[in-house]
């Protein structure tokens, strides 16, 4: 009975959304306070409902209720607990429900944390969340019903897929839905600033905390998820330009761009209509991805459906909301006031070069993920576009983009002194330098543009550190000043500091590991010793194993540095019972930042085991890198001037201006 009330409450909830989107609209037009209140009250109940029937679903997994379909298919009587509840989301139905219950989340914040929004704002901002939730409620209960019955139960399951037993989906798909669904927020409040027809620097304020939040999330999720393939599949890479690992970046990219284009727009009203294009193309990029995953046109680990009719669902969804934004931003955007101009040499003028950057490579992405799709559908040719297409384009564009980037925050607003900049940062340049050659040096060679890499990562690490530096004073003023002009900087300098040097030890992290690592595929047996690294692996034999849903065998190895042992490891072949799904689990082996490898391959007709090694040198800066991005992120999210719906400070002698301004 308890499914059926689960299922009556995403129902209910369907209807909720119904109400929200159409009543707050037109107490807006109407300026009725009582008819904008239901924004409020309706996104909350629909929070509240989709919660429980989220949780609902949530307990039929636990308890392995297997009269539910969707628990017969991905869940098991043995699979551990935490598999039960991570796999709640396992699945493409109950995945859908995660990213609704996230939508609806979002939307409850903006209701609770939106109080200092103009009235008609937030109302038309929540109604526009309501179309999103209204739109994928009917899409759930039409074609993704997580709460259909089997009569008679099943008395066992059909298991979770083995690939996805791991801590890894407990974290990666949460933390990337809530930087998926974050981006609607931004594109709630473009919508609703274009049908009001009016835009200022206040709506940047207010937009921005909800895209550092998202942004934040996407570059955990995106962090997450590569390192869980890297240590799941066995595969010894990071990233291989899957299709839908690019459905992921390019919103992540389109949002970095909008979170530096949202700052023009706060600190100098320019780039409005740019921002507002932003806005709706990061959140479009968001819909394009789930369209990707679920619809069936891409194989992938990723990939969630194959059904067509979901398929044609999420491509109306994305013909209605993309399509109707854009339409709405082609009628009022001319009528939006262009903004305060700026010189070529200035912040601004930096920021704006990063923005183009940023965009033209997340096109660069998108064209080369969806160009096979699109021959594919018009001629029938299958083409195949690879990491080397994405690693030239987008490298050489990513190049200059690791040049600029310390240069910004050292420019003045309006109008900058490039050569006051270049002066602060020659020496932070040569240091770079220097210490990428001696690191080449100490890596025993490799590619000489190594040391370009290495150099543009460390000079992105000293340019934040120089930033603070220079800022506070030190070297010019007493230490007890400098150290008060430090500490009294605002927390969003530094996020701004901890973002860029988390992009330059990702960056150090991406040049080492490409150009300094080794691998060796080799046929080993007990006993046979192989050097990789500088570190000696023994091969100790094979030995069976059992887990609570799956057999093993597994590889025990033991590691040497000069002759001495330093750590073993164990790397297994797992095969999972219910499904007859064959994993492997790699031996991962860290020493300070760099890793050692093992994966177990096919069994040898002479009673050995083939066996790939790999060494990768400061890997984990890859993942670091995003960790401290991240960090930053949540740092300027705690600067009080970027709390949501945080006043602006207006000075006394100057008359109060509207929140909004009309278009000219």
């Amino acid at each position: 009975m308890i499914i059926e009330i689960g299922h009556y409450a995403l129902l209910l909830a369907l209807a909720t959304a119904l109400i929200v989107s159409i009543v707050p609209v037109i107490g807006a037009r109407r300026h009725d306070r009582a008819m904008m209140d239901v924004a409020t009250s309706g996104s909350l109940a629909m929070f509240a409902l989709v919660a429980f029937a989220f949780a609902v679903l949530t307990h039929a997994h636990v308890v392995s209720d297997f009269s539910v379909e969707n628990v017969w298919e991905n869940s098991h009587s043995l699979v551990p607990l935490i598999y039960k509840y991570s796999g709640v989301w396992g699945n493409h139905e109950g995945s859908m429900m995660l990213w609704l219950l996230i939508l609806t989340l979002f939307s409850a914040l903006v209701a609770v944390f939106g109080r200092n929004l103009p009235e008609t704002l937030k109302a038309n901002v929540l109604a526009v969340q309501a179309w999103i939730s209204l739109a994928f409620t009917l899409f759930i209960l039409l074609t993704s019903n997580p709460f259909l019955r089997l009569d008679p139960a099943p008395a066992e399951g059909r298991d979770l897929n083995p690939v996805l037993q791991d801590v890894g989906l407990a974290i990666h798909p949460p933390l990337l839905y809530l930087g998926y669904v974050g981006f609607s927020v931004c594109f709630s409040f473009a919508v609703a600033a274009l049908l009001e027809g009016r835009i200022d620097a206040a709506w940047a304020r207010w937009v921005r905390p909800w895209t550092l939040a998202a942004w934040t999330c996407l570059t955990l999720g995106i962090a997450m998820g590569s390192y869980w393939a890297y240590y799941e599949l066995g595969w010894g890479g990071w990233w291989f330009w899957d299709p839908v690992e690019n459905a992921s970046f390019m919103p992540w990219l389109a949002g970095t761009a909008l979170l530096h284009s949202a700052l023009v727009m706060e600190k100098r009203e320019a780039l409005k209509i740019w921002t507002v294009l932003l806005a709706i193309l990061t959140f479009s990029l968001s819909l394009m991805g789930t369209f990707l995953v679920r619809s069936g046109v891409l194989t992938s680990v990723h990939a969630f459906a194959s059904d067509p009719s979901r398929g044609v669902f999420i491509l109306c969804i994305l013909l209605i909301f993309i399509g109707g934004a854009l339409s709405l931003f082609a009628l009022r955007a001319p009528k939006l006031a262009a903004g305060g101009l700026f010189a070529p040499i200035s912040r601004e003028g930096a920021l704006v070069l990063n923005n183009l950057i940023l965009t033209v490579a997340c096109g660069t992405v998108l064209t080369g993920t969806l160009y096979p799709l699109l021959l594919e559908t018009l001629t029938g040719d299958k083409i195949s576009v690879g990491p080397p297409f994405f690693n030239l384009t987008f490298g050489l564009l990513m190049a200059p983009l690791l040049v600029i980037v310390p240069f910004g925050p050292l420019l003045a607003w309006k109008r900058g002194d490039l050569l006051g900049a270049l002066q602060r940062l020659y020496a932070v340049a040569a240091l770079a330098f220097a210490a990428a050659v001696i690191v080449f040096y100490l890596e025993h060679g490799g590619p000489v543009l190594a040391v370009l890499g290495l150099a543009a990562g460390l000079f992105l690490i000293l340019g934040a550190i120089a930033d603070l530096w220079y800022r506070a004073g030190i070297g010019k003023l007493a230490g007890s000043i400098a150290w008060r002009r430090l500490t009294g900087l605002p927390r969003s300098a530094f996020g701004t500091a901890l973002a860029h040097a988390g992009l330059g030890v990702s960056v150090l992290g991406i040049v080492a590991v490409t150009t300094f690592q080794s691998e060796h595929v080799v046929a080993m047996k007990p006993g046979e010793i192989i050097e990789a690294g500088g570190y000696s692996l023994a091969f100790d034999g094979m030995r069976p194993g059992r887990g609570p849903n799956y057999s093993e065998e597994r590889g025990h190895f033991t590691i040497r540095r000069a002759g001495v042992v330093v750590a073993d490891t164990w790397s297994a072949k797992r095969l999972y019972t219910a499904r007859q799904m064959p994993t492997t689990e790699a031996g991962i082996l860290t020493f300070g930042l760099s890793q050692l490898y093992v994966s177990l391959g096919d069994a040898t007709t002479d009673g050995g085991i083939v066996v790939r090694i790999w060494w990768k040198p400061f890997i984990l800066c890859i993942w670091g890198g995003a960790l401290i991005m991240a960090a930053g992120g949540c740092v300027s999210l705690s600067d009080r001037r970027l709390r949501v719906g945080a006043p602006r400070r207006r000075a006394k002698a100057k008359p109060a201006t509207p929140a909004m301004e009309p278009a000219e």
